[in-house]
């Protein structure tokens, strides 16, 4: 800082190095002499131009000495640099970078990069010099002022350099972007948009309606003061004593108190002296980089405008692009401001474009572009940019950086009015982007969270923190309405989890209660899924109910109150959010608060109110009238708005006030019972009881145990009340008829005995405490309604069955574990021997289920489970040998209907079969409890005919004992196949016996009492072949006339292939014919095995 006042002091710059700079001609180009000269000079002009600023916690008594000398000093640098005539000064610096500018990114070394940077630093230094607040200059200001600066960049072709660095960015330069940015930012800032754009004719009438409007503004402060005005004759002073009533007085100065009450309340408010309690200096919070707002002259603006107009065709994508990139990779050379400038700027050229679009249209100019208008800021309009603004804007909410998180709001809102215009241009191309665009930025839910939480957190922000968030809101809200109403059905993206966790569990000491926390929520799958669904649709007036809270109003209020200093849009902004709270959402409550209202009537009947010949003057009038006449009714209607008037209202009060009752809220969450609990290990009943009270003293939860021995104790005098009653009832009876109070004593049941619970927190602990209501189920409570349809409200009894003994042993039980509790091996505790019953699944609903599928008769597995083996059928898993079959010469092949009527009538009777199956598994003729007396009957009369066949098939087989010939060995195979049949059918089993037996001229028979089985011809039979035969051949029909009939229509194919089989094999070789297989009664041979 000493060497820099040095310098400032010696005049180095102006004296020295400016004149050094002037001996280096244009067209001595190639004179390195000079250019390294030049380029020394420039070296050492950055550093004295370089910027300061003020950080209170660094700066030392150096700073505080010398910084308001160097200040001014550099507004003389910067006077001499861009008003030097000897020598263009800018431009020389361009020309000392221009050779290292010529090299390719590639070839250029890390002293070219640096050559590259010096210069757009100075560059960057000399735009960004400017008279600091609270500073006199004291030269001519319109020398070192924006149109002298915009100028002098013109002349010296700085702006073609920039935007030659600018539409070139990512190719031939890298880190040279951010400096370029930092120029432009400084070029344009609080530029007016609209009147850049303007020609001299429009600009003309413009200033002529400003100055007319501030004429009229201060007719208006001045008109209620000269209606009440003293005259030139009241020259004597008067003070007169105001009665504020309870016998005090008030003493007031001027004629003017005399005039009316109000005058004289005014003058007694604005006498009173307000000490506010002393606090630390806030930092100031409006954007320090911005300066006021600036005027520029003709040839300036225009200048500046055809800059603007040329970077936005070549400039705009490329750079920004760009600098996107480099803030989401947070380089080193990136810095907190160059996030708050880029906003900025994209905010600001957005806005350029959209007003020289409009100028375009309203000169109706027929000029064809090759690139559409719109696309030359696509940059800005894609998800990437998206992100980058939403990141940004949640990182400067957290860390509290207003001033970043204003120039994002600034940004969002233009980005919106952008999207917006192409919707509505009428260019089919345009409103598809639009549409698509706005669909990206209304589907993240977290963007609609945070536009409402800005406009909420407002405290002492600042104005342009205020205009920013309203604007912001104002124009979200409005966009978003038209396109929710465009789309129906428009869906946005929530990032809540969907199974939430239990928040009120630990309140309501449920953890301490019920130790098993993980519960099975596999039935509540279709329930979470339909709430996501149904959170996913949009509901705006659900959303817009988001800015009624009584933050957001304050903020509008608080806008609202620099109603003098707001222009015709803004104060039409805060009109349209008054008017969308008291009328369009109905809750003008909001808006019943003293201040609020008093605000109101100050703009329309106050001292100072709104000037009457503005065009929304008439719109506040007639909102501030219905305003007031709401909150008038609604006093009458409700009085006790009186006193909250005074306050401001929750949203419970708010919504009681607007409408009469409570706002009724149902919850969408239902309560479950606590787990099920098992013990880990079989115990009697009395360690049952010990382990579950061991378990609640463990707990400290006696108090549970106490009532349940009180509900016991009363239910064992219910119950003996009962049973004594009963038992007179009976000695009474028994005098009168002999035998009935037995018979009746049997078929009397006790009344049923509620449990009741004491109080709430019983009642709770009788639906989640898991080891109460293990306590309470061991000593034979029950409860009325099931598990999964329990609530809290759901009634406990002691069943009819239990006697008042069994109740006094569970009494005892319970007051014998108290005493004794139990204990266990290794330091177990109770509650290690319990373990949670896993709870019961509910079958899931997929969305892709088919209609029309039965799951009924889906049959993927046998019924019986799997079957078991036996070591004698191992050789059944070996491989089949493969037989070559031989089709008919005449057969045709089958059409697709009949290949699908063939599968028809296999799965028709697949499912037959499965349902026999599952008949003869799980429905026995034990099964029927009734009492039916024929049913009984013919069950005993056919369980007595089987036992005579049987009696008659044992008497032939001893009496032909004697004649009977030894069986083969096949014959005593299929004997034992056939015995091995584990059919329930009783018919088969005596078919079975009866084949195996024996005539005594050695042919097979088959004895039974009521019809002969055997098939015509055995007699001819051999006897070696002729069991078989006659077996094989009356299992067969036995098992056709149990199969379902087969329509005649289309020929079966097993039929078919079992005829071409039988070809197959020669019929004089009766010893090597296959012998057929059986198993389990049923035979093998069949197409299906091939």
């Amino acid at each position: 800082m000493d060497v820099a006042r040095c310098l400032a002091e010696a005049n180095l710059i102006d004296g020295d190095l400016l004149h050094i700079l002037a001996t280096w001609p244009e067209n001595a180009t190639d004179n390195k002499a000079k250019a390294r000269a030049a380029l020394a000079c420039f070296e050492i002009m950055v550093p004295l131009t370089w910027p300061l600023e003020r950080d209170l916690e660094q700066m030392t008594i150096n700073h505080h000495r010398h910084l308001p000398v160097l200040q001014v000093a550099q507004l003389g640098y910067k006077r001499a640099i861009i008003n030097y005539d000897a020598a263009q000064i800018l431009h020389t610096a361009v020309r000392v970078a221009l050779p290292s500018m010529a090299l390719s990114r590639a070839d250029r070394s890390a002293r070219d990069e640096g050559i590259i940077k010096l210069a757009l630093l100075f560059l960057r230094n000399v735009a960004m010099i400017s008279p600091p607040p609270g500073v006199k200059y004291d030269g001519d200001e319109s020398q070192i002022s924006r149109s002298a600066l915009i100028d002098a960049f013109s002349y010296q072709d700085i702006l073609i350099t920039i935007l030659t660095i600018a539409s070139n960015m990512g190719e031939d330069f890298n880190q040279e972007g951010v400096i370029a940015m930092e120029i432009i930012f400084h070029l344009v800032k609080r530029v007016n948009v609209s009147k850049l754009f303007m020609d001299e004719k429009q600009l003309g009438k413009t200033r002529a309606n400003e100055l007319t409007a501030m004429m009229n503004k201060e007719a208006a402060m001045h008109r209620p003061y000269n209606r009440k005005a003293p005259s030139r004759h009241n020259r004597w002073g008067t003070m007169i004593w105001v009665d504020r009533g309870d016998g005090k007085v008030s003493t007031v100065t001027g004629q003017d108190a005399l005039l009316d009450a109000a005058t004289r309340q005014q003058k007694i408010d604005s006498s009173k002296v307000f000490r506010p309690p002393r606090r630390p200096a806030k930092e100031e919070m409006e954007p320090r980089d911005l300066g006021p707002p600036v005027t520029l002259n003709t040839r300036a603006r225009q200048q500046l405008k055809g800059f603007v107009e040329e970077f936005l065709d070549s400039g705009f994508n490329p750079l920004f692009q760009h600098m996107r990139k480099k803030l989401d990779e947070q380089k080193d050379y990136i810095f907190e401001y160059h996030s708050r400038q880029f906003f900025y700027l994209v905010a600001w050229f957005l806005e350029a474009e959209r007003a020289r679009k409009r100028v375009d249209k309203n000169s109706q100019s027929t000029n064809p572009a090759d690139v559409g208008s719109f696309n030359l800021v696509a940059s800005v309009l894609n998800q990437e940019m998206f992100i980058t603004l939403n990141r940004a804007m949640a990182d400067s909410m957290e860390n509290k950086r207003w001033q970043e998180l204003c120039a994002a709001m600034r940004c969002f809102t233009q980005i919106l009015l952008t999207v917006q215009e192409m919707l509505e241009s009428g260019h089919e191309e345009d409103e598809e982007i639009a549409e698509n665009t706005l669909s990206r930025i209304f589907y993240e839910e977290e963007t609609h969270d945070r536009v409402a939480n800005i406009a909420k957190i407002y405290k002492d922000q600042g104005f342009e923190y205020l205009d920013a968030c309203t604007e912001l809101t104002h124009t979200y809200l409005r966009v978003l309405e038209a396109y929710s109403k465009q789309n129906v059905d428009m869906q946005v993206r929530s990032r809540r989890r969907v199974r939430k966790k239990k928040k009120a569990a630990k309140a309501d000491g449920e953890d301490e209660e019920n130790p098993i926390a993980e519960q099975d929520e596999s039935e509540n799958d279709e329930a979470n899924a339909e709430r996501t669904s149904r959170e996913r649709k949009f509901d705006f007036t659900r959303f817009a109910n988001r800015f009624i809270p009584q933050g957001v109003v304050d903020t509008f209020v608080a806008f609202t109150k620099y109603y003098q200093d707001l222009n015709e849009a803004q104060l039409k902004r805060a009109h349209r959010y008054f008017y969308r709270i008291a009328f369009k959402q109905e809750m003008s409550v909001m808006l019943f608060r003293v201040d609020i209202i008093q605000l109101f009537y100050s703009m329309i009947k106050g001292q100072e109110p709104l000037d009457r010949n503005g065009s929304t003057y008439k719109e506040w009038e007639e909102l501030v009238k219905q305003i007031l006449r709401k909150c008038i009714r609604k006093i009458e209607e409700r009085p006790q708005l009186i006193i909250e008037l005074l306050f401001s209202k929750i949203a419970a009060t708010a919504h009681y006030l607007e409408f009469g009752y409570e706002k009724q809220t149902l919850s969408t969450a239902q309560s479950r019972p606590g787990a099920e609990l098992e013990f880990r290990h079989i115990v009697d009943r009395d360690q049952q009881i010990g382990i579950a009270v061991g378990v609640l003293l463990d707990k400290n939860l006696a108090h549970h145990i106490k009532w349940v021995k009180d509900q016991l104790s009363n239910a064992i005098d219910e119950r003996k009340a009962w049973e004594g009653a009963e038992k007179a009832i009976s000695s009474v009876e028994s005098s009168e008829t002999t035998g009935r109070p037995e018979e009746d004593a049997t078929t009397k049941e006790a009344p049923l005995v509620s449990i009741r619970p004491d109080d709430d927190s019983r009642r709770t602990a009788m639906f989640k405490n898991s080891h109460l209501r293990l306590l309470m189920r061991l000593v034979g409570f029950e409860r009325l309604a099931s598990t999964l349809d329990e609530t809290p409200e759901s009634s406990w009894i002691v069943p009819a069955h239990l006697s008042s003994g069994q109740l006094q042993d569970s009494l005892d039980l319970i007051n014998k574990a108290e005493f004794d509790p139990p204990t266990f091996e290794e330091g177990a505790l109770a509650q290690d021997q319990l373990r949670r019953k896993t709870a019961p699944r509910k079958k899931a609903v997929f969305d892709d289920d088919e209609d029309g599928i039965d799951d009924d008769d889906e049959i993927l597995f046998p019924a019986g489970g799997p079957t078991n083996r036996k070591v004698a059928d191992d050789f059944l898993d070996r491989p089949k040998k493969t037989r070559r079959r031989r089709r008919r010469s005449d057969a045709e092949p089958l059409t697709e209907d009949q290949l699908e009527e063939k599968e028809r009538i296999r799965q028709e009777r697949e499912r037959a079969k499965a349902r026999r199956f599952k008949s003869e598994l799980f429905v026995h003729a034990s099964d029927d409890e009734s009492d039916n007396d024929e049913r009984w009957a013919e069950f005993y009369a056919n369980e007595e005919r089987i036992r005579q066949k049987q009696k008659v098939v044992a008497l032939s087989a001893a009496n032909n004992a004697a004649d009977h010939t030894p069986l083969t060995t096949a014959e005593k195979r299929k004997a034992e196949t056939l015995d091995s049949d584990d059919s329930d059918n009783d018919d088969d089993l005596i078919m079975t016996q009866a084949s195996v037996s024996r005539t005594p001229n050695g042919r097979g028979s088959v004895a039974d009492g009521d019809e002969d089985d055997e098939a015509p011809g055995a007699d001819d039979t051999p006897p070696s072949s002729g069991s078989r035969a006659g077996s094989v051949s009356s299992s067969k029909r036995r098992r056709v006339l149990e199969d379902p009939p087969v329509p005649t229509g289309n020929a079966d194919e097993d039929q078919v292939m079992g005829d071409a089989d039988d070809e197959d094999i020669p019929g004089s070789m009766s010893t090597q014919r296959r012998r057929p297989r059986a198993r389990a009664g049923f035979v093998m041979d069949s197409s299906d095995e091939e």
